[in-house]
């Protein structure tokens, strides 16, 4: 914009009279009116409009255009591809937001090209993929949720948003609430597991993390709830692939987390690569108009995945690009993520009148609207301090938040005889295999700008614990050769059993064999999805050698999805599932083995005793021939498999402790209730042992008879109960119309009368059960 002496006009001053002209008019109706409780959001909705008003046709459109970092700002823009392009777009205000920008200093230029040298002058967002960490990586969010704790995603997330926003960045890819039962996928690892419950309240314990209470604050960012929706419900655990689901489970399954995650505030949503319905997620105005924004109420903006909006031309739902620009704006995509269809096509889509120019607004408000919550408007620098990037990232505090986090991701699968924890004291300990010497596999994939190799080990753990002289080490096993990295695939090992000889040796001459068993981290995560989700290599046949000269052997296994290991839970006497940890994995492993802590975690996944099971998980349907119902001996009519049980190897909801808890029968206040009233279930719970422990007491129900077929079991509640030796406590959980309630046919949620059964216990297979009637 210029005037009338061709100088450009002052952005800065364009935008601050018209808000000023907006608020006075504004506070002018208030001073009118002696109601005031939506004060700060209309007052932000005013500020929206007001730049809205002054924003061209182009200058709207550049609001929904997301590119990815394509050069470092402060070094020469390279000639290849279309950087200049891109910086001139920039400066042009026709860019919304960045992603992969991650160091003040970029962040800097590239806000002060956006802020000082376009016409308005409107701040741009910096996103970035810290799913679980920055530089100090925190456990995976699937062994976070095995923590059964909401202040560990809490605590995790805020950690990773004070480093991030540290290095500039205000909007996080995260979290990740797809609901998965299928560990085929690779991106199990970024899930908060199999139940919709649990991962609803992992849910919202993530976006409390990530942005905090008050979003303008620049230690908190801007959280994207991810992937809208069911994209962990892809056919054969393929990722990308299509999802075929019905209303039903899509409301009651996979929805759940993602309605809490709104309703905690998150700032963005994510839509999803795959299909529902046979419509492409992006292109859904189903989930993203009529579910999300109309029937949530929900204000914030969505973002599509990288480049699904130009995919729907893949698909086969759109013609070409511009076809596809036409269809995500109209359904409800708002921000184009590397795919430049509305960069390149929407101007003329509004222009010719195929498109409305107030589906366009709506998104452009959305977009402002975060970008005003952030303060980015008031302090479009407030992100960029270079003493805090030097002062607030892998600090000593967050490498002990890391550690606690870690320790209390650890779930205990067996311990024969005791044999954990073990004594500091007088005691010779071998640890065998190469995951336990790695510095690097413990941190996870989805890393963020973590530093390789800078994880503590699982050896080093041992070894800060014991000292070294009392440990040996021998590789034993290889996983990969070649290339270990995010972009390629990895060369896995076969049938080498070179190191069988030395780990043969060190087992013998040791009181106790650690051996770390799993998967290289790169096995999981997006893109690395597997037939057979089991122990690769020769890892099993070097336990058995290892098992002939040393009984005393417990296995950590890292993992980043459940696993197929039914010789590994018969053979092994003692299992330490131990994920992928994060920074402080080692010694986080270290203090349950030397019982310095507890464990306290409990799966949120099942793990399944066959590959042919998959998906298996807990809160499936009776079927007309259910696999409870009694059956004579060869009688074959029923649901089962002729060569393996149906049940889990290891339960939803388990894990051991080092105490040992006991449950008495449930009590009830009451036998019935009216959908108007509550009863209260109770058990008393007993610390048997001598040892200070935490057991996470389990609230399911099970709903009999509905106009739809409900699961055999749901979680409904859980309590995290601490007891000294011997101590007794009791449990009291309320029952109400809402917690046995669940989204009918018409899509609302409500209960029915009839027969429930409430069970409490410490897994999906141990439990004791009650029933009750619910009485309209």
């Amino acid at each position: 914009m210029k005037n009338q002496n061709n100088k450009p006009i002052n952005n800065k001053l364009l935008i601050t009279l018209s808000l000023l002209l907006c608020f006075i008019l504004f506070f002018g109706m208030l001073s009118c009116s002696e109601e005031k409780p939506q004060l700060q959001s209309n007052a932000t909705e005013v500020r929206v409009d007001s730049v809205l008003n002054l924003m061209t046709l182009e200058e709207k459109v550049g609001q929904l255009v997301l590119y990815t970092g394509f050069w470092e700002f402060t070094g020469p823009v390279p000639d290849e591809g279309n950087s200049k392009l891109k910086l001139d777009n920039v400066r042009n205000g026709y860019v919304g937001a960045m992603l992969n920008v991650n160091s003040v200093s970029s962040i800097y230029e590239a806000q002060k090209i956006a802020v000082e040298e376009s016409r308005l002058g409107i701040p741009l967002l910096f996103g970035y993929d810290v799913i679980h960490g920055y530089k100090t990586m925190f456990p995976i969010p699937l062994a976070q949720a095995a923590s059964w704790d909401a202040s560990v995603a809490k605590t995790a997330a805020s950690y990773a948003a004070i480093e991030a926003t540290a290095s500039g960045i205000n909007w996080t890819f995260a979290p990740m609430v797809d609901v998965t039962r299928d560990s085929r996928w690779g991106r199990m690892m970024e899930s908060p597991g199999e139940d919709p419950y649990l991962a609803s309240i992992f849910a919202k314990a993530w976006v409390e993390g990530f942005q905090g209470n008050d979003l303008a604050s620049p230690q908190t960012m801007a959280a994207c709830a991810k992937h809208f929706a069911a994209y962990g419900f892809v056919e054969a655990g393929r990722e990308y692939n299509t999802v075929d689901i019905s209303d039903n489970t899509l409301f009651n399954v996979a929805l759940p987390p993602f309605k809490a995650a709104a309703d905690a505030g998150v700032a963005t949503f994510m839509n999803a690569f795959n299909e529902v319905g046979g419509v492409p997620a992006t292109g859904s105005e189903y989930l993203q108009r009529d579910i999300l924004k109309d029937g949530w109420n929900w204000n914030g903006f969505i973002v599509s995945d990288w480049g699904s909006i130009g995919e729907m031309v893949d698909h086969g739902y759109a013609e070409d690009l511009r076809h596809a620009a036409e269809i995500g704006i109209n359904t409800g995509s708002d921000m184009d993520m590397e795919s430049y269809a509305y960069e390149k096509h929407l101007v003329d889509l509004v222009s010719s009148g195929e498109v409305v120019e107030e589906k366009l607004d709506d998104a452009v408000r959305r977009i402002l609207r975060v970008k005003f919550d952030l303060g980015l408007f008031d302090d479009p620098y407030r992100y960029c301090s270079e003493k805090r990037e030097k002062e607030n990232i892998l600090t000593n505090e967050n490498l002990k938040a890391a550690r606690d986090a870690a320790r209390k991701s650890i779930v205990l699968l067996k311990n024969e005889d005791g044999l954990l924890p073990l004594p500091k004291e007088n005691i010779k300990v071998a640890v065998i295999g190469s995951l336990a010497a790695s510095k690097d596999i413990p941190l996870g994939s989805w890393r963020a700008q973590a530093i390789d190799n800078s994880a503590v080990s699982l050896l080093e753990g041992v070894e800060n614990a014991l000292g070294k002289p009392n440990v040996t080490f021998s590789n034993g096993y290889r996983l990969t050769e070649g290339e270990r990295s995010f972009v390629y695939e990895l060369n896995m090992v076969k049938d080498d059993e070179s190191g069988f000889r030395s780990a043969i040796k060190a087992a013998q001459s040791a009181d106790v064999v650690i051996m770390a068993m799993g998967e290289d981290c790169w096995q999981s995560g997006e893109g690395r999805s597997q037939v057979a989700p089991v122990l690769k290599g020769s890892q099993l046949a070097l336990m058995k050698e290892v098992l002939k000269v040393n009984s005393k052997l417990i296995v950590t296994l890292m993992n980043g999805r459940s696993l197929v290991i039914p010789e590994l839970a018969k053979n092994a006497p003692a299992i330490l599932e131990v994920w992928h940890l994060g920074s402080e994995a080692g010694n986080a492993i270290a203090d349950v083995i030397f019982g310095d802590y507890n464990p306290t975690g409990k799966l949120p996944v099942s793990f399944p005793r066959h590959i042919g099971q998959i998906p298996i998980y807990y809160n499936h349907k009776n079927t007309g021939r259910p696999t409870t119902k009694a059956h004579d001996a060869g009688k074959v009519f029923w649901s089962h498999y002729t060569d393996s049980p149906n049940s889990s190897l290891f339960p939803f909801g388990y894990g051991l402790s080092y105490s040992d808890f006991e449950f008495s029968e449930v009590r009830l206040s009451a036998n019935n209730m009216k959908s108007n009233q509550s009863i209260t279930a109770s058990i008393s719970l007993r610390n048997r042992s001598e040892i200070t422990g935490t057991e996470t007491v389990q609230l399911y129900i099970r709903d009999h008879v509905a106009s739809l077929t409900r699961p055999v079991m749901e979680l409904k509640s859980f309590q995290s109960i601490t007891l000294e030796p011997n101590e007794e406590k009791e449990v009291y959980f309320e029952i109400n119309k809402e917690l046995l309630s669940f989204y009918r046919s018409d899509l609302t949620f409500g209960s029915e009368p009839g027969k429930f059964s409430i069970m409490i216990g410490n897994s999906s297979k141990n439990f004791n059960t009650l029933d009750i009637e619910l009485i309209e």
